[in-house]
């Protein structure tokens, strides 16, 4: 008989750890399992690309509407007579307002958000909130289920969240599993009474599918001119990211004349910000913030440089897609980057600064023999994660 799962996440929009549940989803045995999937909101990049075995379960009515733009969801509560809920979206909202750390925000937020939400009514034998936070909140405290699995894809003392409000999530879950091995250690120290339930399970890559998708768009997605480098990095535009040191390295480079253009694929609160200081060091012509894009795979392909300039990280997917492509790779010196860079052979490491950044990539771009170093070392690893599927069955069953 089939085992019923469910995974719970926010939304499907652009991100790493949505990304990896798309992944994920492409593995499994739709033989052995029934798969339904919760989401807070249905509208997202990666939707089109949940394999039709999932079922999407239908958006709460009373969530629809306390979603909504205040005024709206006010005036419906109060039409129907939910006064406990028009006083849980006002908090709901002056905690978003007031709250500038963005993890202490939903951690505050869910008590608010909760009750605008019912239990489900199916029984599952495994439910998993597939993203920190709200979704773990959720399969805790809305779910029915023999097995609940907590998923953690980040550094969790960079995050900036409240271990007291978790520890009292994670002492309900059967399994918290993260993305990495320094992952799992900061968690284990954060968390020793839960140390036992902690595991490893690597974002799930697949280069087949990474080569197919990277030759849909043949054109020069770039428009390139002749001896331009091109410069790429993906991630959500925040402070984690720490696009602007990026940034200013470009202008670094570019004030030593090299003919670079510097792209960023993703979307976030920062983009005011972070077009602003592209305007105030002139690098209009040299930096680009492209938005979010489905398919980003044939923008790897083409760039000559992938550089990720992150002030923190779990695993991140958009390295391992850009070593799958073979791209000369710079990041920074971040807390997990040893776990998935090997210093001058599948990558360089460098300090989390501007002017070491900007060092590192004009060598990558004078020195040849290094770039095709770089890249033959990268042809030479096996990179498909396909197999961490297995894991998630043991801890399934």
């Amino acid at each position: 008989m089939k085992k019923n799962i469910l995974f719970v996440m926010p939304s499907l929009s652009a991100g790493g750890g949505e990304k990896s549940l798309v992944n994920l989803l492409s593995q499994i045995d739709y033989t052995l399992y029934n798969v339904d999937l919760f989401l807070f909101n249905h509208e997202g990049l990666f939707k089109d690309y949940i394999p039709k075995e999932v079922n999407i379960l239908p958006l709460p009515k009373m969530l629809k509407v306390f979603s909504s733009p205040l005024l709206f969801s006010l005036i419906k509560l109060l039409t129907k007579g939910k006064l406990n809920l028009v006083y849980n979206r006002l908090m709901f909202c002056i905690h978003n307002r007031t709250q500038k750390n963005i993890s202490i925000k939903e951690q505050k937020s869910w008590k608010y958000l909760s009750n605008s939400l019912s239990k489900i009514d199916k029984k599952y034998d495994t439910a998993i909130g597939f993203l920190e936070k709200t979704s773990t909140y959720f399969c805790v405290e809305k779910v029915d289920a023999k097995n609940k699995i907590g998923w953690v894809h980040i550094d969790y003392d960079n995050l900036g969240m409240n271990p007291d409000v978790d520890i009292e999530y994670f002492k309900k879950l059967d399994n918290i599993v993260t993305v990495s091995e320094e992952c799992a250690t900061i968690l284990r120290n954060r968390f020793p009474t839960e140390k036992e339930k902690i595991s490893v399970i690597y974002n799930i890559v697949s280069p087949t599918m990474i080569h197919k998708m990277a030759n849909q768009l043949n054109d020069n997605v770039y428009s390139k001119k002749e001896n331009e480098i091109t410069i790429l990095s993906i991630g959500r535009l925040h402070y984690q990211k720490g696009f602007e040191l990026s940034i200013k390295a470009c202008k670094k480079l570019v004030d030593k004349g090299l003919n670079i253009k510097w792209y960023i694929i993703g979307e976030g609160e920062e983009r005011a910000r972070l077009t602003k200081l592209v305007e105030s060091l002139n690098l209009q012509n040299h930096f680009k913030l492209m938005g979010l894009k489905a398919n980003p795979y044939p923008f790897i392909k083409q760039a000559d440089i992938y550089v990720q300039t992150s002030r923190f990280e779990g695993k991140s997917i958009a390295l391992d897609e850009a070593k799958i492509l073979k791209k000369p790779i710079v990041v920074t010196n971040f807390s997990t980057a040893k776990d998935q860079i090997k210093q001058g052979v599948d990558g360089i490491i460098v300090e989390m600064d501007p002017s070491s950044v900007a060092s590192e990539i004009e060598t990558i771009i004078e020195n040849q023999p290094l770039r095709d170093s770089l890249i033959n070392n990268l042809s030479k690893l096996d990179l498909g994660t396909e197999q961490e599927i297995q894991k998630l069955y043991q801890i399934c069953n």
